[in-house]
């Protein structure tokens, strides 16, 4: 019957020492081009690819690119506007055509491959005239070739911008000063001081544990 009594016990403390061992997960980094909508004159990140989705007359779209976790929420927005008005006040509308604002953010120098430089600072916004049918991809091809592209489809260099490369992860980058002495001595490759502290409070119930059913066995 005691034995029974601790199983949960026994079970509960290999589940704290799992959770208190496992360190928060790192999100790789990524260098690529993002594809962003800019619906409402907000930029919010596209749920479909450049070759898929197919813009309709009066809208903006974005092209970021950028070193970025890997998740829609970290990725680096572009820098100039999604106002079409701006961007395509001044071109007429033409039947049988659509009109579509883009911008193109080339990022930031720290960004940029090693060696390669953006081809320019500040956003590049162009007023795009194609095909009713066309894709957003089509319509960044109007107006800022040469486009690349990887087997997947994946976009990976507008107006030869990088010219090699395509979203490969990132090495980690290192802290740029390193932790305060009394947390730098502690992490030596043994248990934190969390751990240790966990360890000790399921050690203390499974002891209560064994010393109430001690009692009740009298």
């Amino acid at each position: 019957m005691r034995r029974r009594r601790l199983l949960p016990l026994v079970f509960a403390f290999g589940v704290v020492l799992a959770v208190l061992a496992a360190g928060p997960a790192a999100a790789a980094s990524y260098r690529y081009w993002s594809f962003w909508d800019g619906a409402g004159g907000t930029w919010a990140y596209a749920t479909v690819g450049p070759s898929m989705a197919r813009p309709a007359d009066g809208s903006v779209q974005g092209f970021r690119f950028a070193v970025s976790k890997d998740a829609a929420a970290e990725a680096a927005r572009p820098r100039a506007a999604a106002d079409f008005t701006a961007i395509c006040g001044a071109t007429p509308a033409a039947e049988g055509r659509k009109r579509v604002a883009l911008v193109i953010d080339f990022g930031l120098p720290e960004d940029a491959p090693q060696d390669e430089p953006a081809p320019q600072a500040q956003p590049r916004t162009a007023c795009a005239q194609v095909a009713p049918e066309a894709t957003a991809a089509e319509a960044l091809a109007s107006v800022a070739k040469p486009l690349r592209y990887n087997s997947a489809a994946l976009l990976c260099g507008v107006s030869g911008f990088p010219k090699q490369g395509c979203g490969e992860p990132l090495p980690d980058t290192p802290p740029a000063t390193p932790p305060p002495k009394a947390e730098a001595d502690t992490d030596n490759g043994g248990p934190s001081a969390g751990l240790l502290a966990g360890i000790a409070a399921v050690a203390a119930l499974a002891a209560a544990a064994i010393w109430q059913s001690r009692r009740r066995t009298r």
